[in-house]
């Protein structure tokens, strides 16, 4: 079997940033998967589930009420919890979407009460989130975009 691309990222190089992971085509649609990477793999703790699930549950929401929704098919935590996958349409570059990453970690930063979706009807793990820590991933991972610009897997 052929080695998937995300694989073939050396690992123990790659810093928290915002990466393209991948473009995949199809007649005339391209889709662009980012790595918008959180922590550093195998160098520092992995983020905690609740606090992966309650980021996920309002990246999604804003993201998919943005001015760009049109363009989201999906927003989503990496198995090994270390950042989230953002696909969307379109042959784009981190520059292209850097600006509504930081918009959605002001909103998950800013944000208050009842997480969206976190109701036993809605969600399948609906008690599992903590939006404490939720915000100190995202208030680590902002801080890391505006000062490093990492955009750019290392080789």
């Amino acid at each position: 079997m052929e080695k998937i691309a995300s694989f073939t990222v050396n690992h123990l190089e790659l810093y928290p940033g915002l990466y393209v992971s991948r473009r995949d085509r199809k007649g005339e649609c391209t889709v662009t998967t980012f790595d918008m990477r959180m922590t550093a793999p195998n160098r520092e703790p992995v983020m905690d589930v609740p606090a992966v699930h309650t980021i996920e549950h309002l990246g999604a929401t804003f993201l998919r009420n943005s001015a760009r929704k049109e363009d989201i098919i999906y927003f989503g935590p990496m198995g090994c919890r270390t950042g989230f996958y953002l696909v969307m349409f379109g042959e784009l570059l981190p520059a292209d979407v850097s600006a509504l990453v930081e918009e959605m970690c002001a909103f998950i930063l800013d944000f208050e009460g009842d997480i969206p979706g976190a109701s036993p009807s809605e969600c399948g793990n609906y008690s599992d989130q903590n939006l404490n820590m939720a915000k100190f991933y995202i208030r680590r991972y902002e801080k890391e975009l505006k000062e490093n610009h990492r955009f750019v897997y290392p080789t």
